[in-house]
């Protein structure tokens, strides 16, 4: 009887002080839109008006590019740019269009290590991909260079990668894809340019094939221009024996081929 009042005391004592964290955090950090910074309710979240100007990704699309349709073509039917350039990849999601406040979203987690927005996109990133995501096996990201790594300290796609596995419960691969390549980054080039520099950038190392052969794999990146990094990488993968390779991104730009 003692030991079950000081058992209950102890637990009512952690509730407290965890109320009074939690309150202390508030105090210091009010929660605020996470784009333009307006007192909210809640942190991780976006205010009405920042909201409103994400331009969501949403049925109809291509099933195979992701591409948002004007209207509904059926059933089935896919976007000229999958059938004439048909992809590496067996399918891309995105939350949404690359502009705007997820263009801003992007560029703080990227450039500015704002580590905090990650949970937030990935929750998104796990509507987006939700089908997908069930039916895979594994969750991977776009690794960076281990000298980039070194000079960044932050892969903002793995982190993304992270949020997603831990909120779908699925694994997350950290260490099955390698960039084996020290490329220039992508952002001013061509799109042939960007192919060409990323060619033979991935691996699967040696040791790590049996996480990856006969496996459905979503791989994870922050945003998809041209396609020519995740397909590089889809490539490595599919080498190793995937079988089947989602590509999922927070955001996507609809010019350029892929």
């Amino acid at each position: 009887m003692w030991a079950h009042l000081v058992q209950k005391s102890a637990s009512v004592s952690r509730h407290h002080a965890g109320t009074m964290l939690r309150g202390l955090f508030h105090l210091l950090y009010p929660p605020a839109c996470a784009h333009c910074h307006q007192r909210l309710a809640g942190h991780h979240a976006l205010c009405a008006r920042c909201w409103g100007d994400l331009r969501l990704i949403e049925k109809p699309y291509c099933p195979i590019l992701g591409l948002p349709f004007a209207h509904d073509p059926g059933e089935g039917m896919v976007s000229p740019q999958a059938i004439a350039h048909p992809p590496v990849f067996d399918r891309l999601r995105s939350v949404a269009l690359h502009e705007g406040v997820a263009r801003h979203l992007v560029h703080d987690l990227k450039y500015r290590d704002r580590a905090d927005l990650a949970p937030m996109m990935a929750s998104w990133m796990v509507r987006a991909g939700s089908a997908e995501i069930a039916a895979a096996d594994a969750i991977l990201c776009v690794p960076l260079h281990r000298m980039r790594m070194f000079s960044r300290m932050f892969n903002q796609s793995a982190e993304l990668a992270r949020h997603v596995a831990r909120q779908s419960g699925k694994p997350f691969l950290g260490g099955a894809l390698v960039r084996r390549k020290r490329t220039q980054q992508q952002v001013g080039l061509t799109a042939n340019q960007r192919s060409l520099n990323v060619r033979g950038a991935f691996l699967v190392p040696e040791g790590c094939e049996d996480l990856v052969f006969g496996k459905r794999l979503v791989l994870i990146d922050d945003v998809y221009t041209t396609g020519a990094t995740v397909s590089a990488a889809t490539s490595a993968l599919k080498k190793a024996g995937a079988t089947d390779v989602t590509v999922l991104t927070f955001a996507r730009a609809l010019a350029g081929p892929i």
